[in-house]
Order: structure tokens, then C-alpha cells, then sequence
């Protein structure tokens, strides 16, 4: 991957930042920290990783996403925009009565959602039953399902990476937002879920960890990731919530609070900020 590729990805995630603050704000409602630790790895899935088209959401032949935090919506919404799924205007219908962006995915509503998710443990089960299915009808298509690391203190989250194991569902990537943070705290003090690699690899699935937050190592983990051949990977992605706000990273009052006016134009220039620097790196790099 170039500098020149690296730049651009980045860009885009301080777009789709700037995109989840907005349509956070405008509906004054939403779950801003988990979208915000979200953007970088969904970008890279939209943009680098999966065989999609936004001219045909449906194609049967497409690799398959489930957000099963589906709380974190805003950052799919915003990312599907971008990458031309549905017009980036309509993120400002956020949560409003009869928008196809409600406050967790529908995919009978939304172009690009491959599954309705909503309740926590419930969209990864969702995603083996996908993968399993492509397998089972020969497709090479594969099912990358996101979960937040609160999620892992949910019982069936665990019964189905034990199904995805027994299944040996080498075309499921599971992905942990491990931004260690949760609605009511740190997840150590909530409810501890170290060690998430050892137990992971105890139930079966071939385990990386990586900076959820760069785009080199997210490169190295999806090329890894793809070589999986007996059963399911997984990847673990150090994260932090909030991620390019200042006064909400890691802050777990921010994961279901949407910004009043005054921290919404803070946020902005922080954003803005961001892409002024990395559109000057740039230029400084080619001149």
C-alpha cells in the first residue's frame, strides 16, 4: 500500500467522522463512541477488502458484512453514503420517522445491510449461519461480522464462535472494536473478558491482534486473515472510543450521548483540523 493510498484512507475516515458527529447531532439521539472507534476498519472493509457494488447491493456473489453491534449504525450509514450505496444527504434523515436510517441496520429498509441487527450476541450468530450457508451452496463469498468487546460478555456470542468452529468456517472473519469501554464503564470493571485472544483461541478460531486504528496493520491483518483455511479467524482491534474527538475518547459518557450544539461545532474543528493536517502532510510529501 502506497503513502499516496494510506492518505486517501485516512481522509476518508475523518469524512466518515465528520459524517457520524453530523448526523448524530442533527438527530440528537445515537451511539457516537462505538461509531466513532468503528470508522477506520469499516472503511477499509468498503473500500479495500470485500467484493461489493453499490450499483447492485444485492449481487449474490458479494462478500457479506454484519454490524452486530448494530448500535454503532452511524458508521455504517456513513461509510454505505460514501462509498455510494444512498446519497450522503440522506444521513441527516438519522433516526427520523420514516427514514431508511433508523437506529440500528434493517436490511429490509437500507441498500447495502446484509443483516438486521440490533441486539447484542445475537448478529454473530446471524453471520455463521450466513457462512455457513455460502459454504454449504459452494459460494467463495466471504461474512466479516464487527462486534463491540461488551458484546463478548453475551453467552451466545461464544456459542457461536463454537458453532463456527465445529463448522470449520474458514470464510468467516470475526472483528472485536476492543475499545474496552461500555454504556456503563470499562468492561474490566463491568464485566472482565481477558484474556479475549486466549479465550477466542480456546474455542477454536485462529487469533491477531492489531492497531484497529492503521491502515498498514489493518492490511497485514485482512491479508492474514484470508489465508484462514480450517475454521474461522478472528481479529482483534485495539481501538479507542471516541476516536478523533478529543473530549470523547475514551470517555464512556459518550457512548450513547449525542453532541448539543456547542460540542458539535468543537468537534467539527477538531475534525477539520485533522484534514487540514493530513491534506499538508500530503502535499508536503509530493512537492
Amino acid at each position: 500500500m502506497t503513502t499516496a493510498e494510506i492518505y486517501e484512507l485516512k481522509l476518508l475516515a475523518c469524512k466518515v467522522r465528520t459524517d457520524i458527529l453530523n448526523s448524530i447531532h442533527t438527530a440528537a439521539s445515537g451511539h457516537i463512541g462505538g461509531s466513532m472507534s468503528a470508522a477506520d476498519v469499516l472503511v477499509w472493509l468498503y473500500y479495500r477488502q470485500m467484493n461489493v457494488d453499490p450499483s447492485d447491493p444485492g449481487m449474490a456473489d458479494r462478500d457479506r458484512f454484519v454490524l452486530s453491534k448494530g448500535h454503532a449504525a452511524p458508521a455504517l450509514y456513513a461509510v454505505l453514503a460514501e462509498r455510494g450505496f444512498f446519497p450522503v444527504e440522506e444521513l441527516s434523515t438519522l433516526r427520523k420517522l420514516h427514514s431508511r436510517l433508523q437506529g440500528h441496520p434493517n436490511m429490509n429498509l437500507t441498500p447495502g445491510i446484509d443483516m438486521t441487527t440490533g441486539s447484542l450476541g445475537q448478529g454473530i450468530s446471524a453471520a455463521a449461519g450466513l457462512a455457513l450457508s455460502l459454504k454449504l451452496t459452494g459460494k467463495s463469498s466471504r461474512v466479516y461480522a464487527l462486534l463491540g468487546d461488551g458484546e463478548l460478555q453475551e453467552g451466545q456470542v461464544w456459542e457461536a464462535f463454537m458453532f463456527a468452529s465445529h463448522h470449520k468456517l474458514s470464510n468467516l472473519c470475526i472483528l472485536i472494536d476492543r475499545n474496552r469501554l461500555q454504556i456503563d464503564g470499562q468492561t474490566k470493571d463491568v464485566m472482565n473478558i481477558s484474556p479475549v485472544e486466549k479465550k477466542l483461541e480456546s474455542f477454536g478460531l485462529s487469533v491477531q491482534r492489531i492497531d484497529g486504528h492503521s491502515f498498514p496493520e489493518l492490511e497485514k491483518g485482512f491479508s492474514w486473515a484470508e489465508t484462514a483455511e480450517n475454521g474461522p479467524c478472528a481479529i482483534v482491534l485495539d481501538t479507542v472510543k471516541g476516536k478523533g474527538v478529543s473530549f470523547m475518547e475514551n470517555n464512556a459518557g459518550w457512548h450513547g450521548k449525542a453532541p448539543n450544539d456547542e460540542e458539535h461545532a468543537l468537534a467539527l474543528l477538531e475534525l477539520e483540523e485533522q484534514m487540514r493536517i493530513l491534506k499538508e502532510e500530503h502535499y508536503d510529501s509530493i512537492a
